[in-house]
This record gives structure tokens, sequence and C-alpha cells, in this order.
């Protein structure tokens, strides 16, 4: 017998020595600390690239060779994706969704790496996007890759990335509480004891490891200096509105330039992109990157820096200009954001919602402060905006309400928070039922859902529940051919097929029951005398769900499944109860 290999030693020793729930507990920890780890490496290798890269920086004279820098990334990252990775990496935290849903929760194994390393050059360089959504895909492909070397099932496995996943948000942020609610909203784990308490242990361990190695250094952090006022929750019910419509902009913007961009050959569409970023850029320089640095000096009130004052001029001494630069601002990064994405450049869209959000904030409160002559906190409605878009671009109004929550380091805004949170996410659900991360999934049906019968559904096969020992016959037959058939069969209805497959209809037993003993009717009755025709059919490619819902719409017991017409078989209802009430044991918990 050959040797066994390491993972098949370390599979057999932990069966031995170490029971199901608490290997899933040790797993756990292990997935936080690699999340943990990816997260320091990639704020490490993007801040020390972008350091080399901008030190120094300014409007003026050698600021201009800073307008090429996000294309130079995007070329070297689609080198990077071409010849090395040779895979699709883009989009991290759909590739997990449908990692989930299509995939069996399998990650290639070099997505733990490939993403962060092409996210620092597109970031690294300048692209207008965000760092967290590769960082989800890597924590995601840790987790479900050491679920794969132990040999775990599925429910398992997707429990793995998602304790990937709120490690890395976790790691990222520093903000445990926000990392588990991120899987719970987008990643749509059920919430459960089983689920909850390891995502929490993987976020705590994630959060951990980036406090060792990077103490209090975060991508963004903000500590607040003006209380809540009751008086403004008026305010806050309308930048809650304001967020919701802005966020429908976000999803359906970025996805018609990222669709439009692809329809080009990628040298039109690099040079286009590189064309469109600088212009950006040169505009608003605090479009170069995620923004987080530009976003700290806009909450402590300084936004006049977001504009090329060599373009705008001084913005301070004109309010109007001031006011319509902010707006434009809101516009133009979801361009760029759309515009670094879809040109093939690699990063999320978790950033550029914050910074979106905040400066929707800032907009709002600056505007009534100059129309009606309030004294509005613009820090706290610029931090209260972030959730707002967060929450209304990805329906996670949770993980934006705690999220910035933890990032302030406080819960003194919770009650604006939930307010504007609440109001974004039913206004951009009125418009759009899916968050950006999911709406293509769901377009192309593979979306997974939080409703469990819904989902039992989804991975259910029709192909799987055709039965084909049914015994077919030709609609010129006549009854006594048919009588011999019945005999022979094991079943009690018959698909009448010509010489070609196609499937003319069916012949059920208890039709001919009075008349296929009498003899005298052998000879001149005919099947096609007695058949009947279904009032629906399946096709082969409809999901469970599409067969769920014709069995309820008719009164069979068996529906034939016909492709162009051309007979297959036929799916029963006790095939389909059978295989729901399997697949259920796999997703109930133990």
């Amino acid at each position: 017998m050959a040797p066994k290999s390491i993972t098949g030693k370390l599979y057999v020793w932990r069966l031995r020595h170490i029971k199901r729930r608490q290997f899933v507990l040790i797993l756990s920890v292990l997935v936080g600390i690699g999340s943990g780890l990816a997260a320091v490496a990639l704020k490490n290798t993007l801040y020390y690239t972008n350091y080399f890269l901008t030190n120094g920086f300014s409007y003026h004279g050698i600021y201009y060779l800073y307008l090429a820098f996000p294309v130079i990334g995007i070329i070297l990252t689609l080198l990077f994706i071409k010849f090395i990775v040779k895979d699709n990496i883009s989009h991290g935290v759909s590739k997990v969704l449908y990692a989930i849903s299509k995939s069996n929760s399998y990650i290639k194994a070099h997505n733990a790496f490939s993403s962060l390393v092409a996210c620092t050059l597109t970031l690294g360089f300048g692209g207008s996007v965000g760092p967290e959504a590769p960082i989800v895909l890597s924590g995601s492909a840790i987790g479900s890759n050491l679920a794969r070397i132990f040999r775990l099932d599925y429910k398992t496995r997707t429990l793995m990335i998602g304790c990937g996943a709120a490690g890395a948000i976790s790691g990222i942020f520093e903000a445990p509480i926000a990392g588990a609610i991120f899987v719970l909203e987008i990643l749509m784990l059920d919430l459960t004891t089983t689920t909850i308490i390891p995502l929490l242990i993987a976020t705590v361990s994630a959060s951990l490891v980036s406090f060792l190695l990077m103490g209090n250094e975060v991508l963004f952090s903000f500590t607040l200096n003006s209380p809540f006022i009751l008086q403004h929750i008026p305010f806050f019910l309308l930048l809650g509105i304001f967020t919701g419509l802005v966020s429908v902009y976000f999803i359906r913007g970025s996805i018609v330039i990222e669709n439009w961009l692809k329809k080009l050959s990628v040298p039109t569409r690099v040079f286009i992109s590189g064309i469109l970023l600088a212009v950006l850029i040169f505009a608003y320089p605090s479009l170069f990157g995620e923004g987080y640095t530009v976003l700290k000096s806009v909450i402590n009130g300084h936004g006049e820096i977001i504009g090329n004052p060599s373009l705008f001029g001084p913005l301070k001494d004109n309010h109007w200009l001031f006011l319509l630069v902010i707006f434009g601002l809101i516009l133009t990064k979801v361009v760029a954001m759309a515009v670094t994405q879809g040109s093939g450049g690699i990063g999320g869209t978790f950033a550029p919602s914050i910074f979106v959000g905040a400066i929707c904030g800032f907009f709002f409160a600056s505007f009534l402060n100059t129309i009606f002559g309030f004294n509005i906190s613009l820090s706290n409605f610029s931090l209260v905006g972030m959730a707002g878009v967060m929450a209304g671009v990805m329906h996670a109004p949770l993980t934006a309400i705690f999220l910035i929550a933890e990032i302030t380091g406080g819960y003194q805004l919770l009650t604006p928070l939930i307010i504007v949170s609440a109001m974004s996410y039913l206004t951009s659900h009125i418009f759009e039922s899916h968050s950006i991360y999911a709406r293509q999934l769901a377009a192309r049906k593979e979306l997974i859902t939080h409703d469990k019968d819904k989902a039992v559904l989804f991975f259910m096969s029709s192909r799987q529940l055709i039965e084909t020992n049914f015994t077919a016959i030709h609609p010129d037959a006549t009854l006594g051919e048919l009588v011999k058939v019945v005999a022979r069969a094991s079943r009690n209805v018959f698909p009448v097929v010509d010489a070609d497959g196609n499937f003319d209809g069916i012949v059920m037993l208890d039709a001919i029951r009075q008349i296929m003993f009498d003899q005298s009717l052998y000879d001149v009755t005919y099947v096609k005398d007695v058949m009947s025709v279904p009032d629906c059919s399946i096709d082969p490619d409809d999901s469970v769900e599409t067969v769920v819902q014709l069995f309820e719409q008719s009164d069979r017991y068996n529906l034939p499944v016909l492709k162009n017409g051309k007979y297959l078989g036929f799916i029963s209802r006790a095939k389909v109860f059978s295989q729901y009430r399997e697949m259920l044991r796999k997703f109930s918990e133990d």
C-alpha cells in the first residue's frame, strides 16, 4: 500500500483525536490568524508602495507625473493576472458568493495571495478602489482551503469561508463585531450558535494579530468630538433618503460603466481608462487611491482640499462653488472606481462606498449650514453618511452601523447611525432588490439566499431528478400492443413518443383501465386515441424552484421533461420531496 500523504495523515489523526465541534473552533482560530496576517501584509505593502510613489505629493510641478501612475498600476495588474495568475480574480466578494452558491464552497488556493498582489499594484499606484474585497477573497480562500485539506463537508467549508471573510474585515479595520455581521449579512450565513461562535473567534483572532503587529494603525479611524443632538433627527432622516438615492446611482452607474468597458478590446479599454482617470484625478486629487487620508481631513472640516486649487481656485471664498465641487466628487468617485475596475484593476467597492458616504454627509451638512444658516456638525454627518451609503450599496445596514461605531471608538452616534442606515437601505431597496455584490449573480440565477427553503432548492439539480424507467410507446401502436407494454411496466404512466423521440403525450393507466380487457378493441383502438397532453412540461435546465412551482400549479404527480420537444424522462413529486429532505439534512445543524 502506498504511504498516505501528509494531508491524509492529518485527516486521519484529526478524526481519531479531535471531535468535529472542537476542531471547527480550532480551525476558526487558524483562519482568523491567517486572514489577520493577510490584512497586515496588505496594509504594509499598500502603505510602502503608495509612500514610495507619492512622497512629496504636490499640486504643482512633478504632481502631473502622478496622473500616469494609476494606468501604470492597471497595466502591471493585467500583466500579473495574464502571465502569472492566469485566472479571473476581480470582484472578490462576488467571487466568494459565487463559490458558496455554485462551486460547492471551493476557492482556488492562489486566491489566498494573488488578489493581495494585484490589489497592491492597482491601489498602491493610485487606482480609485478599496482593499477590502481583495482581502475578503484572500481570507475566504484561506478558510476554504484549510477546510478542504481536512476534508470537511460543504456546510463547514462555507463556515470557514465566513470565518476568513470576517477575519479579513476585522483585521483591516480592527472591528471584530462588524466583521462577523458582514458575513451574516453579505455572505448570508445563518445566525446560529454553531456559526456565530466560530465567526467571533476568527474576528477576535484576526483583530489581535492586526493589533499586535500594527498597533492602532488601521485603514481608517476617527475620534468623535461632537455630541449627537436630538433635534437633528429630521435631518438624519433626510440624509438617509439622500444616501439611499446616491447608493442607487452608485450601483447602477458602476455596473453600466464596467459593462461598457468590458465590451472594448484590452488596449482600447486601458487607453480610455487611463485618459479618464488622469482627467478625474487632475480635477480631484482626492480620487488618487482609496482616499482615507483625504476623508480624515474632510471630516475635520477641511473640505477645500478635495479639488485642485489650480482648477477651482480658493473654494473657501465661494460657498456655491464649494458645494458644486463637493457634489461633483460624489459623482466622479463612482466613475473613477468603475473605470479602475472595468479596465482590469483589482479592488473593491467597500472603501469607495465609505468615501462617497462621507462626502455625501459632508455635502448635506454644508448645504444646510450654507442655505439655512444651521450649525450642523460636519464630522458627525460625514461619519453617519458613510454608514448610509454602505447600507444602501451593500444592503448591509447592520454592518454599516457597527463598523462606523467601532472605527469611531464608541456608540455615541448609534441612534443616527440606525436612522440613516435603515432609511438608506429602504430607499435603495425600492430600486435595487440586490446589493452591488449580488446584483449580477442574481440576474444569472447564481446566488444563494437567506431563505433556507430556497437555498436547498437552489442546490438541487433538475437533471439529477429525472427518472427514465418509464416505458415509452409509439402513438400509432394499437391498444393490444399497449396492454403488452402495461403488463411489463413498473410505472402507471406511459410516455407517447414517435420514432424521432418527439414527445406527443402520455397514457395514464387509469384512463385505459375500463377498456384494456376488451379484446375487441385491441386492433381498432390506437394509443393516440387514448393519450392525453399534459398542460405543462419541464425543461432540464429549469431550476428546481421552477419545478416545484409547476407541481403546485398542476394536480399531477409526474411531469414530462422535454428538451426542444424531445422526451427525456419524468420528474415526480416524490423524487423532488425525497431529494429535498436529503439536501435539507446537509443544511440543518448538527
